[in-house]
């Protein structure tokens, strides 16, 4: 593909517009067209070149700088497109406060569009440009909002000025083309505050001028150049090499009472030192033909008479007007000619010098794709035997590995477990003595405070398990985990896979699952107050609490006999007789009888007095600190009672745990050698695949190759000379 374009811009002039700014417009056209050929070539390049690099199994054949430099080139030239359809041809004008910048401006577009007057006016940047649409607008900087065109007063005036507006900010005017025929091809004016009113010259610089093509010192001609303006445009040329300056000495009309000639002459004596002398952007002969003597406000007032009809000398007209107004048409007519060229020159010459380097990197590209994928073939083919016998080799270690690693790991896990759990049962008193929390015998408040009691135990055994063997389990597990990676693994895979190798994986934790409220739910305290020398209490003291269970509640017949109401008048007070039997009260009566003949009536009533006190005191010191001190003993007894049948599932789930984590880090392991296995294997079956597809990459390489170097036999000249005299271009692609 070469598709050669040569437009020169001065061979070709519109019959209709011969507007020396028909040539940007021309020239642009074509490089633009130009470039998008280019482009669509470099898609189709960098497309190919994507594949090749993303080609696994052809291994470096294209390599991913190669792919993002064609990425780079194709983004390059893309972007060049998108600012050759931005580029327009832009003039910038500067001056002083109140020397008429605005006024010229308006004349130029032969109608009041930006505001002007007496005293400093405007107070930020006006940037004036056409639109294809019949109503003018405006937009202020940093919104795409659309404004009336009357409100540029208030956004710009420095009487009205937006208070969310500086003298560095920018507000763009479009005014139709269809109403001024100097914005119908590309040409942005920019209108700025005085370079007397701001030290910010710097930054109006680097915002608005470094791209400007032509810059316009608007100059008072009742006095000489500031050095203000000389400043601003020795900082200007700092940045800019060479800038493009034309000098007007505006209200010329107000020195038509002095010697024009003398004026004149001291006038263009000092701009000419100022332009050659001083900035050296011109020489002395060019210097002259960039100075002009006008007056804009008369030149405006003519132009907006004849627009309503009237006489262009109508009106009240200072003496020399005619003169006036063909300088300032020969200003407009000299600098549409030198803008047109300057900014061909400008915004083109340098795009297409880099469209000539893209072209030669792209060359670059194919050519070590060439030699990569010649290379690569040769490779290939000796490549098929040594990956026969790493297949093999691997499918021989592969069968040795085991689990045994993993077996003993977990056997250490669950002992040590097991151990930390029965340690902290036996300290279950201690755990449950350090509880505290608001005590009350209610059914709610004990429902509370055994959840309460039960979270403490649970977490308090947790965190000492926790501390006790995660932190030597995990560190183990990492040893298994490593020896596993490097020792037995790593050998058997290639090295592509290995880079893939991560470290052993830092997310696992060991969990303690105790499960204590499920343990417990079937715990129920007793907290009504027992007489320690009461029935219950004695039988319990006798015969065992499990016994004294079954035998109070009538389960076991053998019991019984200590529950019988004979046996209970005779052993126990006098309380308690009543629904017995006549036959049991003659017994208790007899048995009653002989104590009394034994031991006489006073030792049996001091007998009876003692036990009604001790009855007494242990029934006023049964406190709720005594149900609770009696809850939280039950409570440990039936805790650990219940820990101690789970300490075998709890560490088996810990080993599960450790087991499960290391076998997945197997598994994981495993799976990078089948992957190595099946590269192996994949490579040997599709090797004679993989030389076809080399073929035909270093048959499409050459291809492109030859593209690009037809193309650069004419860029190879053409773009070095793409901008001609009169203000062509011309690129081949």
């Amino acid at each position: 593909m070469c598709v050669r374009a040569c437009v020169c811009v001065s061979g070709v002039m519109d019959a209709v517009d011969p507007s020396p700014l028909r040539h940007f417009v021309v020239a642009k056209h074509s490089i633009t067209s130009i470039f998008d050929q280019l482009l669509d070539f470099v898609k189709d390049g960098s497309a190919f070149v994507d594949e090749a690099w993303r080609g696994d199994d052809l291994g470096q054949v294209a390599v991913e700088e190669q792919s993002l430099e064609m990425q780079s080139c194709a983004t390059k030239l893309s972007t060049i497109r998108e600012v050759l359809l931005r580029r327009h041809m832009k003039v910038a004008f500067f001056g002083r406060t109140s020397n008429g910048k605005s006024t010229v401006i308006n004349a130029m577009l032969r109608d009041r569009v930006l505001p002007s007057g007496i005293g400093h006016t405007t107070n930020c940047f006006l940037r004036v440009e056409g639109t294809d649409g019949d109503e003018a607008f405006l937009t202020a900087e940093a919104s795409n909002e659309r404004r009336s065109i009357t409100t540029v007063n208030q956004l710009a005036h420095a009487l009205h000025m937006d208070p969310t507006l500086d003298s560095g900010s920018l507000v763009k005017v479009f005014w139709p083309k269809s109403r001024c025929a100097l914005l119908r091809d590309d040409l942005v004016l920019m209108d700025s505050p005085g370079t007397d009113v701001t030290l910010e010259l710097d930054s109006w610089i680097d915002k608005f001028c470094l791209d400007a093509d032509v810059f316009v010192l608007v100059g008072n001609a009742e006095s000489t150049l500031m050095n203000t303006e000389k400043l601003f445009f020795h900082k200007v040329s700092e940045r800019i090499s060479k800038p493009n300056i034309f000098i007007l000495h505006n209200r010329w009309d107000a020195s038509v009472s002095e010697p024009d000639y003398i004026v004149r002459k001291q006038h263009l004596d000092r701009c000419v030192s100022f332009l050659a002398e001083e900035l050296k952007v011109v020489g002395l002969d060019e210097a002259p033909g960039r100075i002009f003597f006008v007056s804009a406000k008369e030149v405006l007032s003519s132009r907006m008479q004849r627009a309503q009809g009237m006489p262009e000398t109508g009106g009240a007209l200072a003496e020399g007007f005619n003169e006036r107004l063909r300088e300032f048409q020969m200003f407009e007519r000299t600098f549409e000619e030198f803008i047109s060229q300057s900014a061909v020159k400008t915004k083109f010459e340098q795009h297409t010098v880099r469209a000539w380097q893209i072209t030669e990197a792209i060359k670059a590209v194919m050519d070590a794709i060439n030699i990569a994928s010649a290379d690569r073939k040769i490779f290939c083919l000796e490549e098929r035997e040594d990956q026969r016998d790493r297949l093999d080799f691997v499918r021989g270690q592969i069968n040795r590995l085991s689990d045994n690693v993993k077996e003993r790991q977990v056997d250490i896990v669950g002992r040590q477990v097991a151990a930390a759990l029965s340690d902290q049962i036996r300290s279950l008193p201690v755990l449950v003595e350090e509880f505290r929390a608001d005590f009350n015998p209610t059914q709610e408040t004990l429902e509370l405070y055994k959840t309460k009691l039960l979270q403490h135990v649970e977490e308090r055994m947790v965190g000492c398990l926790a501390h006790r063997c995660s932190v030597s389990v995990l560190r183990d597990i990492r040893d298994a985990q490593s020896h596993m990676i490097g020792t037995t693994v790593r050998p058997l895979l290639s090295l592509c896979v290995q880079e893939q190798l991560s470290a052993p994986s830092t997310s696992f934790e060991l969990t303690y699952d105790l499960g204590l409220a499920a343990l417990c739910a079937d715990f129920h305290e007793n907290i009504e107050f027992q007489f320690s020398l009461g029935w219950t209490a004695l039988v319990t003291r006798f015969i065992g609490a499990a016994n004294a269970k079954r035998a109070l509640s009538g389960s076991d017949p053998r019991l019984q006999v200590f529950t019988s109401p004979p046996f209970l008048q005779v052993c126990l007070s006098p309380a308690g007789v009543s629904g017995v039997s006549e036959s049991c009260r003659c017994l208790r009566c007899v048995c009653v009888l002989q104590v009394w003949r034994s031991v006489g009536w006073r030792i049996i009533a001091l007998s009876l007095s003692l036990y009604g006190l001790l009855y007494l005191y242990e029934k006023l010191t049964w406190t709720n600190v005594s149900r609770e001190r009696a809850l939280k003993q039950q409570f440990v007894e039936h805790a650990a009672h219940r820990l101690r049948a789970i300490i075998p599932v709890t560490s088996s789930a810990c080993s599960q745990q450790v087991y499960k984590e290391l076998t997945s880090t197997f598994s994981r392991l495993t799976q990078r050698v089948d992957l190595s296995e099946a590269e192996l294997e994949g490579n040997i079956r599709q090797l004679s695949f993989r030389i076809q597809r080399l073929e035909n990459i270093q048959r499409r390489s050459k291809a492109f190759r030859s593209e690009v170097m037809m193309s650069l036999r004419g860029a190879g000249s053409d773009c070095q000379d793409d901008v001609t005299e009169g203000g062509g271009v011309r690129l081949s692609g």
